[in-house]
């Protein structure tokens, strides 16, 4: 089974020659976390060198984990095994690319972009996986779709959050079953077959709830560290209906009309295009920062100019304190 590219370091030195061979952009982390505590993409060497002094003691006893970071669509799957036979109930997909922790990742059931090839290699890699760690209960696997490959992140012998959103859909009591084949019984004895289960009609959405409201000092970028505090289910007949009921659910407003602030970094510039496009179509008055305007206006679409934070005049702070934008749409540049 594919995985991506990863050694792990013991000391300082022997993480900045992985890191080189391996190539930045490299996953760095503790060994033994749950979470993803002081979990991390690290860009370049300096970086890893501040992440090494302080994020992390290093020594042998408590070694680095350093892993390629391959982007592309992460999957989830929950499965049950008692040895000789592995059951899963289904496969999810994340909305957010990898590098979102699967805790704070929209997810998605039954997955809406996956062909049946690459929807059979997840099972097949599913089956094997559980069988070679020889597990007996619950299982987790986050894959990730890199250019038409699949590859395994990481492998939980344990119950995951997902469990309880996938038993109310398929209607599987996986916890139920897990618990009985830990007590020495049989998936076939409960009449299930091995593989993946039919899937279920209309589409389940499960939206995390985060609580920056009430935690003031937590910075609110999603990436490998878990920051949700709660999550919430949506459904519906099609993707964007069970999405928007999750979304509200999870306490955020979607206002039908306003205006909604874009600032996005160069290398996001063509995918915010897109989505400006269809706020505009939809009515919405579009407000960006200089570089994202100029942009926005030679694929004539009309954007007001906000200044960036510390310029004079109305700035993106201002903006967003007297409630002149519904919306943010905000991708940093490379580093923190």
């Amino acid at each position: 089974v594919p995985q991506p590219l990863g050694k792990t370091a013991t000391s300082v030195d022997q993480a900045v020659r992985i890191a080189s061979d391996i190539g930045y952009p490299v996953l760095v982390r503790p060994s033994y976390v749950l979470g993803g505590r002081a979990m991390e993409i690290v860009y370049h060497e300096e970086e890893l060198l501040h992440y090494m002094k302080n994020a992390v003691k290093i020594n042998p006893q408590h070694p680095v984990l350093i892993d390629r970071y391959l982007t592309g669509k992460e999957i989830e799957v929950d499965a049950v095994s008692d040895g000789e036979t592995v059951v899963i109930p289904g496969i999810m997909e994340h909305i957010e690319r990898a590098g979102v922790h699967s805790g704070d990742s929209i997810a998605v059931y039954p997955p809406q972009s996956l062909t049946e090839d690459i929807k059979k290699k997840i099972e097949q890699y599913t089956i094997a996986l559980a069988k070679g760690l020889n597990i007996v209960g619950l299982l987790n696997i986050q894959f990730v779709l890199s250019k038409g490959e699949v590859y395994v992140l990481e492998v939980n012998p344990r119950s995951s959050r997902t469990v309880p959103f996938l038993s109310k859909i398929t209607g599987i009591p996986m916890a139920n079953l897990a618990t009985k084949i830990i007590l020495g019984q049989k998936l076939a004895a409960f009449g299930y077959t091995e593989g993946l289960q039919p899937e279920q009609q209309g589409v389940f959405v499960k939206a995390p709830v985060f609580s920056f409201a009430k935690l003031r000092r937590v910075d609110i970028t999603l990436g490998p560290e878990m920051k949700s505090t709660g999550e919430v289910m949506g459904k519906d007949s099609t993707l964007e209906k069970a999405l928007y009921k999750a979304l509200i659910a999870s306490g955020i407003q979607i206002p039908n009309y306003g205006s909604v602030l874009l600032t996005v970094a160069d290398k996001d510039k063509e995918e915010g295009l897109a989505i400006a496009k269809r706020f505009h179509a939809i009515g919405y008055n579009i407000l960006a920062t200089e570089g994202t305007a100029g942009y926005l206006k030679e694929a004539s679409i009309p954007a007001k100019v906000v200044g960036k934070i510390g310029q004079d005049g109305p700035n993106l702070l201002d903006v967003i304190r007297n409630g002149e934008a519904q919306f943010v749409i905000n991708t940093l540049t490379k580093g923190k």
